[in-house]
């Protein structure tokens, strides 16, 4: 050691100065760069979990095999109940999740396809899960049922003050009931309902009696035929098509009997049989469900229903078209014009749309006072209607508005009054469904190959109503939604069927 005091022993390795630092604690100055980059992603970086777990663990449900296997069994024949009687995929997947969340089960998944509904639940590391699957074989509107179904899931979902939700398999006992009651409507008066929409068609167009009782008579030809060809096992396309065929075959005759000086009074225009007998097949099909699950992003389910759409409003231009073709090939001098124009006079027209809207109803098997309030709305669409389309907001802008008033009245009287939803919102677009644009594009395409232009501009016409409808529709029930509000369950039911952000 040095004895020098100026000159203290130095380790190897340490720095001299002022003071002694150990060269362990000696750090590097950071660039000024990399400071500000770490700066930057603690001001940008999140500081929570994501909004939406995505196969995180920790949402299992222990529950017992017994309890689980009653719940999705219930579930499960709820849900195929109502895709069968019309509901969209999105509805249904909602009420399932619902149905098991108010028994105590959360982890559910459900999907939906067009044929099919599978549900599984999962109940922990130490249980087996349990996975069921139903085909939907049977496809029918009837929303009377529908209606039913509906109050059955409030009943459990949502117990009265001081009431308990019923066990399964009480419930499963109400389920069985409300599917096997019969009809509030005998068959024969259904066919009748077709026929007051179809007399709602032509009224709308301002024809007179003698053209109401024609279209009258050929409606129920039609749902007769119809029938008979389900019964016996023809396809759906070509059901459409000898469907289709009957309304332009009472027209052909019409303009025969013209040309043999046999003029009927009253009878101006046979077209309007044509357009009431597509409006009333028109009517029956998925357009609002194709659409309605393609807007909420079901798009298998949309893309099923869309091409079934398609393929059945092909057999329609088929029937229509086979007809016209003959007609034309044996010589009867026909004049049948695709620019018919509404006519008549507003009181006119809006009891013909409320005609509309009871008779959707009614062939429907809507209860009664449903079917009423139906026509009501049906005559406030097409009234809303009349004020917009002068705003020259095109054939697919001007349907946006009177859609979301009936979609949120709809709701609103699903709320109040617990009538179908589904049988207000359809009877309430029927009169604005693009009936005669779907006459215009099948009759300019067969007519002459340089008009080709004008059928794809009506048939593009007809796409639009048919989007602007479905848009409006589901922008009234949100809205309307939004202001009646659901029940909590409810509302993470429709989150979680959507896939939306929480």
């Amino acid at each position: 050691m040095s004895d020098d005091p100026s000159h203290p022993d130095v380790p190897l390795g340490d720095v001299t100065g002022p003071q002694v630092i150990p060269g362990r604690e000696v750090r590097g100055v950071p660039r000024v760069g990399r400071a500000w980059r770490v700066r930057a992603e603690m001001a940008v970086r999140g500081v929570g979990p994501p909004t939406v777990a995505i196969g995180v663990p920790g949402s299992d449900d222990a529950v017992s095999q017994r309890h689980a296997r009653a719940v999705i069994d219930l579930a499960l024949r709820v849900g195929e109940a109502m895709l069968s009687t019309g509901a969209s995929a999105s509805e249904v997947v909602a009420t399932v999740l619902r149905l098991c969340s108010a028994y105590g089960i959360n982890s559910v998944h459900v999907d939906i396809t067009f044929t099919s509904i599978t549900v599984a639940i999962h109940r922990g590391l130490d249980e087996d899960p349990l996975s069921l699957m139903r085909v939907v074989r049977v496809r029918t509107l009837d929303y009377t049922r529908l209606q039913h179904l509906q109050v059955l899931v409030d009943q459990i979902a949502q117990p009265g003050p001081g009431a308990a939700a019923p066990e399964p398999e009480e419930a499963r006992l109400r389920l069985t009931s409300i599917l096997s009651a019969p009809h509030p409507y005998r068959r024969w008066l259904v066919s009748w309902g077709g026929a007051l929409l179809a007399v709602g068609v032509v009224a709308l167009f301002g024809a007179g009696p003698v053209m109401w009782a024609i279209a009258a008579a050929t409606a129920l030809v039609v749902d007769q035929t119809q029938r008979w060809l389900s019964r016996i096992g023809v396809a759906a396309f070509f059901n459409q098509a000898v469907s289709a065929a009957i309304p332009t075959s009472v027209a052909v005759l019409i303009f025969w009997m013209r040309s043999r000086g046999w003029e009927l009074p009253g009878v101006d225009s046979p077209s309007l049989v044509v357009i009431s007998g597509i409006i009333l097949l028109l009517a029956g099909l998925t357009v609002m469900g194709a659409a309605q699950d393609a807007i909420d992003g079901y798009y298998v389910t949309a893309g099923a229903r869309g091409l079934e759409m398609f393929m059945l409003t092909l057999g329609l231009a088929v029937g229509v078209a086979t007809v016209l073709g003959l007609a034309w090939r044996l010589g009867v001098p026909m004049e049948i014009s695709p620019y018919v124009s509404v006519g008549g006079n507003p009181v006119q027209s809006t009891l013909a749309a409320a005609a509309i809207g009871a008779g959707f109803a009614w062939s429907t098997y809507t209860g009664f006072r449903a079917t009423l309030l139906a026509a009501a709305i049906a005559a406030g669409s097409w009234g809303v209607y009349e004020l917009v389309f002068p705003l020259g907001l095109g054939v697919g802008g001007s349907v946006v508005l009177p859609a979301a008033v009936v979609g949120a009245v709809a709701y609103a009287a699903h709320r109040t009054l617990r009538v179908p939803e589904l049988a207000i919102v359809m009877a309430g677009i029927v009169p604005l469904l693009p009936g005669l644009s779907v006459y215009r594009a099948i009759f300019l395409m067969m007519d002459d190959t340089v008009l080709l232009p004008a059928a794809a501009e009506a048939l593009f016409n007809a796409l639009s109503i048919g989007v602007g409808l479905a848009a409006g529709v589901w922008a009234g029930q949100y809205l309307a939604r939004r202001r009646f509000g659901l029940d909590l369950a409810a509302q993470r039911a429709r989150n979680r069927s959507r896939g939306a952000l929480r």
